[in-house]
């Protein structure tokens, strides 16, 4: 009951210091947000930073991928596919046996 007090109490306070506040300071927030969104120094890291995402994005999919069937094969008790290397010799074990 006591901390229920508190939430609506901490509620009640944020509500009249947020209103005293008023919509001039939350004019002044928004001005200074986009002041420095529009930064073009900011800008210039936003930039960089979007071409590393699209650059890793494959590369990390296939990570995740891997990991997810790793985990799917240990809950479902199922050993794993081998790797995606694939051999194309064929193995002398599989030799047809028509000699009868």
């Amino acid at each position: 009951m006591k901390g229920k007090i508190l939430l609506v109490v901490g509620i009640g306070v944020g509500y009249v210091l947020g209103a005293r506040a008023g919509r001039e300071r939350y004019e002044d927030i928004k001005r200074a947000a986009g002041k420095l969104w529009n930064d073009p120094r900011i800008q210039r890291q936003f930039d960089e930073a979007e071409g590393f995402v699209k650059d890793k994005a494959p590369e990390v999919a296939g990570l995740l991928a891997t990991g997810a069937k790793k985990v799917v094969s240990q809950v479902s008790g199922k050993k794993p596919a081998p790797a995606t290397r694939k051999s194309t010799a064929k193995s002398p074990a599989t030799k047809s046996s028509s000699t009868k």
